[in-house]
């Protein structure tokens, strides 16, 4: 699991992603160079500069074009990051804050889909329910329920402050947490918001991960 040296490099990319575009006057619309060149300029790994322009992109900051680059979206606009970086990290309590803030938004994801007869009766869980008979990491099936749930800025949300939270959920399932998941999923896809939730809860206490004392 990444530590708290490993959040503030990742910080630091997204300064210096800010200070190039500043720098070299890149405008809206305008390319920024390659992964492999920033990788070069900012002396760091390609997969650490790949994880800050996904996360840049997820806030609309930037755009991937396939086969084109990466280009700038409207920056001015954007002060998430910055103001993420400047007080979640100097606060325990809104470190906390931050886990909080992702529980609440993955339970809002499991009651949006048990709401939903178009959502929760979908055929991916029981191909999720057979999933749980492999290794599985815990981030891949909660993720991929906010995904479902159609809130694209709650997911915009929940994947950034992931990034302060210590990357929680690197984890493979344990053989606990597979069975309260399977009693999850069997919920969900009957719309069984209390039960579902209850056994998201109970997932909670078994993972007890990234909760800061």
């Amino acid at each position: 699991m990444p530590n708290n040296n490993s959040r503030k490099m990742f910080l630091e990319i997204v300064k210096q992603l800010r200070k190039l575009i500043h720098d070299e006057n890149i405008a809206v619309g305008g390319k920024l160079p390659s992964e492999r060149e920033l990788a070069e300029r900012l002396q760091v790994g390609r997969s650490t500069v790949r994880e800050a322009l996904r996360s840049l992109e997820l806030l609309g900051i930037i755009e991937t074009r396939r086969g084109e680059g990466t280009f700038l979206s409207d920056f001015r606009k954007h002060q998430l990051v910055e103001l993420l970086s400047t007080f979640i990290l100097q606060d325990v309590k809104s470190k906390k804050d931050v886990h909080t803030t992702m529980q609440a938004l993955e339970k809002d994801a499991i009651r949006t889909i048990c709401m939903s007869d178009v959502l929760h009766k979908q055929s991916i869980w029981d191909a999720f329910l057979d999933k749980l008979q492999e290794e599985v990491l815990q981030e891949d099936i909660i993720r991929e329920i906010i995904i479902i749930s159609n809130n694209r800025l709650a997911l915009k949300i929940w994947f950034l402050l992931k990034q302060f939270a210590d990357e929680p959920y690197r984890s493979f399932m344990n053989v606990e947490e597979k069975k309260a998941w399977k009693l999850l999923l069997t919920n969900l896809k009957i719309g069984n918001e209390q039960q579902a939730i209850s056994y998201y809860n109970e997932w909670k206490l078994l993972t007890n991960r990234g909760e800061i004392k």
